[in-house]
C-alpha cells in the first residue's frame, strides 16, 4: 500500500445549491421558528448541510462512516473524530444560489498519544459563489485506536482540563437524543457514537451518544455574533473533550480585544471545546 503522505495534495470539487429547506429543518433543530428564505445570508457553519457525500451501505465502515482511501487517506486506525477546524469569512454565502467547493488533503501526521497511536489528517477547503471565494476552511481530523478493554469505558474526567471560570456570558445547552439525531440527519452523518448508545459505550468508550462537535462549534460562532452584535471574520476551535452522555452543558465567553474568546464547559467543569472570534 502506498503511504499516507501519498494523499497529501489531493483534491475533490463538488458543487451544490443553497436550498432553503435544510437551514429551515435546522433553525427547528435549535428550537427556533423556521424563517429563513431565498436571498437570505447561509448562518456561519451552516454550510455543513451542504456538500454531501453519499455512499451506499456496503461502502460504509463498522463507525457507520464511509471507508477510508478514496479522497481521505487509508488510515488503519478505526476512531475518527472531528479535532478542531479555522474559518476565513470574505463574503455572505447567499441561499438559493448555487456554491462550489474545493478541497485538498494539506497535510498527515502520526503521532503517539497518551491514548496509543494517533493520525492527524487536515483538509483545506475553499467554497465559491458568484465565481468569488466566500469562505475558507481547515478541518482537523484525528483517528485513534480502539479504547483497551481493561481500561474505563468512559472519558475519565481526571484527565480533561477545567473550563475558564471567568465568563462575561453563559448560556446552558441541554442536549436530547432528537437534537442529536436531526443534526446526523440534516448533515447526512452516518457516525454511529451520536445515535448508537450501545456502540458508544461498548465499542468506542463513551459515556453514552456523543454531541457533535460541529454542532457545539456552531453554537459558539452564534453565541459570539448575538453577544457582539457582529459577524466574526474569522474563527477557530478545537475540540478537548468529548461531550457524551447528554447531560446539559455550558457555551460560555468572554469579549478580549478585538474578538470574542469562547468555550464549552462540561456538567463536571471541563472544558470540551476553546473557540476564537475575530471581527
Amino acid at each position: 500500500m502506498a503511504p499516507l503522505t501519498d494523499w497529501i495534495g489531493r483534491s475533490e470539487e463538488r458543487r451544490d445549491h443553497l436550498a432553503v429547506q435544510p437551514c429551515r429543518f435546522m433553525q427547528a433543530t435549535l428550537g427556533h421558528e423556521p424563517t429563513l428564505a431565498k436571498g437570505d445570508a447561509l448562518p456561519q457553519l451552516w454550510h455543513w448541510l451542504y456538500f454531501l457525500e453519499a455512499k451506499p451501505l456496503h461502502q460504509l465502515g463498522r463507525d457507520g462512516h464511509p471507508t477510508k482511501g478514496e479522497f481521505l487517506p487509508p488510515v488503519s486506525l478505526p476512531r475518527r473524530m472531528w479535532a478542531g477546524g479555522r474559518f476565513e469569512f470574505h463574503l455572505p454565502l447567499i441561499l438559493g444560489k448555487d456554491v462550489t467547493k474545493r478541497s485538498t488533503i494539506k497535510s498527515i501526521s502520526e503521532k503517539e498519544g497518551r491514548s496509543g497511536s494517533l493520525c492527524f489528517v487536515t483538509v483545506a477547503h475553499e467554497v465559491f459563489q458568484d465565481g468569488a471565494l466566500a469562505m475558507t476552511e481547515e478541518h482537523d481530523i484525528v483517528y485513534r485506536e480502539d479504547p483497551s478493554q481493561a481500561a474505563p469505558k468512559a472519558a475519565p474526567k481526571a484527565a480533561a482540563k477545567a473550563a475558564p471560570t471567568d465568563a462575561s456570558f453563559s448560556e446552558t445547552v441541554q442536549p436530547s437524543e432528537v437534537m442529536l439525531f436531526r443534526y446526523s440527519a440534516l448533515t447526512f452523518n452516518g457516525h454511529r457514537i451520536h445515535y448508537d448508545s450501545a456502540y458508544a459505550q461498548q465499542v468506542e468508550g463513551y459515556e453514552g451518544l456523543v454531541f457533535h462537535g460541529p454542532l457545539t462549534a456552531t453554537l459558539l460562532v452564534d453565541l459570539a455574533r448575538r453577544q457582539t452584535g457582529r459577524m466574526p471574520r474569522a474563527f477557530e476551535f478545537r475540540g478537548t473533550a468529548p461531550l457524551s452522555g447528554l447531560p446539559a452543558f455550558h457555551i460560555e465567553g468572554r469579549d478580549e480585544g478585538q474578538g470574542t474568546v469562547l468555550w464549552a464547559r462540561r456538567w463536571d467543569g471541563a472544558l470540551a471545546m476553546t473557540a476564537q472570534a475575530l471581527f
